[in-house]
């Protein structure tokens, strides 16, 4: 299988984390992908010139990181990263897609400054984005989940880790019980060191 995505990425992120974590990693091929070159594979292989995307042995073709890790889940026998009792399974999707929102609101933070010229900056765009990440924080530090390695874990994990590479906000010195939460995550997850990205 062939995974194309960025290092960079918090979602190619989560699914590196979920290959390796659930011993799949030498079965994947990563392959770098740039979402604003026209010319890269990406736009072919997802219209929507999302990362990451997983290319199946068949050829299919796999995206989004939520599908992403549900297909690894199956890989591995089921159960793994996503429970199969409805109530754990529920509540570990609407995880994952809190997880997910932060890291949506956060990279467009980041896109605003990185690709639109400073005259054009909208603060009050950039402001509601941010306000996106730190109300998804605030409801987090207010019930932590378990630690335990799981698709909303994971989700949770990466967007942390990517408002701590791209510093949208100051979550370590807001939410301290996070702090705690992420070093319990990555004592339970070694994958999440192993795929940091660059410094």
């Amino acid at each position: 299988m062939m995974l194309r995505t960025s290092i960079t990425s918090p979602f190619g992120r989560k699914a590196r984390i979920a290959a390796t974590h659930l011993g799949l990693v030498d079965r994947i091929k990563i392959e770098h992908a740039e979402a604003t070159d026209p010319a890269d594979p990406l736009r072919k292989e997802n219209p929507l010139g999302k990362m990451p995307v997983l290319t199946l042995d068949d050829g299919r073709r796999v995206y989004d990181s939520r599908v992403i890790l549900e297909h690894f889940d199956h890989m591995a026998g089921g159960g793994k990263i996503l429970p199969t009792e409805w109530d754990a399974r529920l509540a570990a999707l609407t995880l994952q897609a809190l997880g997910d929102g932060i890291m949506d609101a956060g990279v467009l933070v980041v896109y605003e400054g990185r690709h639109r010229p400073a005259e054009l900056h909208h603060k009050p765009w950039v402001e509601y984005q941010r306000g996106k990440v730190e109300r998804g924080l605030a409801a987090l530090a207010a019930d932590p989940p378990d630690a335990k390695v799981g698709v909303g874990t994971i989700a949770i994990a990466c967007a942390l880790g990517y408002i701590d590479w791209r510093k949208q906000t100051d979550w370590r010195g807001n939410h301290p019980a996070l702090v705690q939460w992420l070093d319990a995550f990555r004592a339970a997850c070694p994958a999440f060191d192993a795929t940091l990205p660059p410094a």
